[in-house]
């Protein structure tokens, strides 16, 4: 099975129609920096909230600690994702830049939502999810 139509783009500068941009966050909401300062300035992330949908993109906190920190979040948004067919979501390589976690550490979180169609991945996730 071939996922390539679920591929995030490396850079996404803006969105179709019912696209959503996942991003890496802190809990405090501070977008700052990398992808976190694009979901600001681009597709309404809202200072001071560090988790969730807002506007058109929606926040994964990666700063706080290890990868169990971020397993909770990211199984929420999996969730979220089924019950929002009519979005698509466009993930990032969350926690893989600023808060310095490597791919291979990061996409295994992700295998839950392989069979969710409306959820993109980095091409670097499906390649260590072996999809």
């Amino acid at each position: 099975m071939t996922f390539t139509h679920r591929i995030t783009p490396d850079i996404v500068s803006e969105l179709a129609e019912g696209e959503v941009f996942v991003f890496g966050s802190n809990l405090q909401g501070w977008h700052g920096g990398g992808a976190a300062r694009a979901a600001y300035n681009k597709f309404g992330a809202v200072w001071g909230q560090g988790t969730g949908l807002q506007g058109r993109s929606y926040a994964i906190p990666t700063m706080q600690g290890g990868v169990e920190t971020i397993e909770p979040y990211v199984d929420t948004f999996i969730e979220f994702a089924k019950t929002h067919p009519e979005m698509r979501f466009l993930m990032t390589r969350i926690g893989c830049g600023i808060a310095g976690f490597k791919d291979s550490e990061i996409a295994p979180l992700f295998e839950k939502a392989v069979p969710v169609e409306n959820i993109c991945l980095p091409k670097e996730f499906w390649q260590l999810l072996n999809h």
